[in-house]
């Protein structure tokens, strides 16, 4: 009984690229990686995809994907397994928001002021075009939460101001100037995004 619990501190005590080296020989000390980082992708997952059940559903990719490419994990001077880890996380979330973008076939509607934000396609190469929706998503992960929702519900869902206000429990003022705002925000950052 008391090697079991040597052998559980020992886990926690170990560093998350030694657990997954180990668990390429011994899958049941996988579940300490699991137990350290499912709430802080669960966290991440739904800060990119603003939906719970879509968010549980990419940790869950993410953590087979990681076990599953164990063997090919290297360290690397730079290259912890956090960092790995969450570079798999944000591919999945990324992968799922296409899928869901597809499946229930919404798109931004954007208003002019919000399209002075995206390049013109005509002035980009074949090679560096993106899909605007992609783009003006990796925008609206810099909105705090309570304008990335105002910002959804308005672009996204298509919903008018009246409809927010009343969705929201505010005025239709504070509508109009959360929009005003996260659109502000989203032109700060599409100037520190390559595009």
């Amino acid at each position: 009984m008391n090697t079991v619990n040597e052998k559980h501190v020992d886990l926690q005590v170990m560093k998350d690229e030694e657990i997954l080296s180990l668990s390429v020989h011994k899958p049941e000390v996988f579940s300490e990686l699991v137990d350290r980082y499912q709430e802080k992708f669960v966290k991440k997952a739904f800060f990119i995809l603003r939906d719970e059940r879509e968010a549980e559903d990419a940790v869950q990719d993410t953590f087979v994907k990681i076990y599953m490419n164990a063997k090919k994990f290297r360290t690397v001077e730079g290259a912890t397994f956090k960092s790995w880890g969450y570079k798999i996380l944000v591919n999945s979330c990324f992968t799922r928001y296409k899928k869901m973008k597809r499946t229930r076939q919404f798109s931004f509607n954007l208003d002019p002021e919000l399209s002075e934000i995206i390049p013109d396609k005509r002035e980009l190469s074949m090679g560096e075009q993106r899909l605007d929706n992609d783009y003006i998503l990796s925008l609206m992960s810099k909105l705090p939460n309570l304008l990335h929702k105002t910002f959804s519900l308005h672009f996204i869902s298509g919903k008018s101001h009246e409809q927010i206000a009343e969705i929201e429990g505010v005025n239709v003022g504070v509508v109009r100037t959360r929009l005003h705002r996260a659109r502000e925000v989203m032109k700060e950052a599409s100037a520190n995004l390559p595009y």
